[in-house]
């Protein structure tokens, strides 16, 4: 390709990317005014839009789509709700979910709708220009474009805000999470049962990197940093409650605080060198494994009442409590189960692999 081609070519792909972007701020000029004219407000619009185009939708989805905060997206559902304009209803496949559905019988998609069937129609004239190849072209383009803004969307979401502030990334249709915390020096996890998002994390001192794709959402401290004086690092973060979630807490952890509750756990593991551990355990769905390994001064992990427990302990304890029964000096390869323990009802599958001061396992 010639010098003056590339050159050509770079002008035309500047032009086409001026006019997408020329494009998408007109769409958001065209909902302000559609807005305007039925006395709605502009996320009004779009959340009816979105739904009409897209289907039923999850409020974190919606907010996700909007930019809309938590509380924004439900007082705005409120409002559209009381107004005859959604329904929000429970999925039938996970009960922990709410749909939001446009309410079919509501008049005010009788007003909108024409606003938006004009500008199709103008489309469609537009359309006859091209043959069908160059339509099946175009649309193919639009496709792979709109994919394109929604990881975008989704990767700015993701990012952190930098020293004290908060990172988070959509829930959208993910059907499982995982968390892997890397060298943090002191770590609080918890469930929350009221975020629409994957999850949300706030740091104190020099924040983390933070990553979150397809549903793996990774925190990495620079061990190198740790007592280098400066600000202390800490990380809070919570889980959306949605979706089972997977953790692997690696690299050494000065404290770990992690208040469960709610939160559908697959697995937890923790390894590496740790001085205090405090785990408060959810209701299990199945045999769920936890596994910890590596040096510790003090572990405790509490399971709720009528959930049974297998304990293997590998690692050397000086003082070792399971529920009422307390040991000195135990160790390698100790196995013990509760005194309720059913194989086929859900359960905590317990190791411990870590010479510790102290390690407690109770329920209740």
């Amino acid at each position: 390709m010639s010098r003056g081609s590339q050159e050509t070519r770079a002008e035309v792909l500047a032009a086409l990317a001026r006019e997408l972007r020329q494009f998408q701020g007109l769409g958001a000029s065209f909902f302000r005014a559609a807005a305007g004219q039925s006395g709605m407000t502009v996320t009004d619009m779009q959340v009816i839009d979105l739904l009409e185009n897209s289907g039923p939708m999850t409020a974190g989805q919606l907010a996700d789509l909007t930019g809309l905060t938590t509380g924004a997206i439900t007082g705005m559902l409120n409002r559209l709700e009381e107004a005859g304009r959604v329904r929000r209803e429970r999925d039938p496949s996970d009960g922990r979910r709410v749909i939001v559905r446009l309410e079919s019988s509501q008049d005010d998609r009788r007003e909108i709708g024409p606003m938006f069937a004009a500008l199709e129609q103008a489309w469609e004239e537009l359309a006859t220009r091209y043959n069908d190849e160059q339509i099946a072209f175009l649309l193919e383009f639009l496709q792979q474009s709109n994919a394109l803004s929604r990881e975008e969307i989704a990767r700015l979401q993701a990012a952190s805000a930098g020293e004290g502030g908060i990172a988070s990334a959509p829930l959208g249709d993910l059907v499982s999470g995982q968390l892997v915390v890397s060298s943090a020096p002191r770590l609080s996890l918890r469930a929350n049962d009221s975020m629409t998002e994957l999850y949300q994390a706030s740091f104190e001192g020099p924040a983390p990197d933070v990553k979150a794709k397809e549903g793996v959402v990774t925190l990495r401290y620079p061990r190198r940093l740790w007592g280098l004086g400066g600000k202390q690092q800490a990380a809070e973060v919570s889980l959306s409650v949605a979706i089972p979630w997977r953790i692997l807490i690696q690299g050494g952890t000065a404290q770990i605080t992690a208040q469960l509750g709610g939160l559908n756990l697959a697995g937890l593991e923790i390894k590496g060198g740790m001085s205090v551990i405090y785990l408060g355990l959810p209701v299990p769905a199945g045999v769920v494994p936890i596994r910890i390994s590596g040096g510790a001064s003090d572990i405790a992990v509490r399971r709720p009442a009528d959930v049974a427990a297998l304990v293997h302990l590998k690692g050397w304890v000086s003082t070792f409590i399971f529920d009422d029964h307390t040991f000195s000096n135990v160790g390698n390869d100790v196995r013990l189960q509760s005194q309720d323990f059913d194989s086929t009802a859900p359960c905590y599958d317990i190791e411990v692999a870590s010479s510790a001061s102290m390690v407690t396992i109770t329920a209740g």
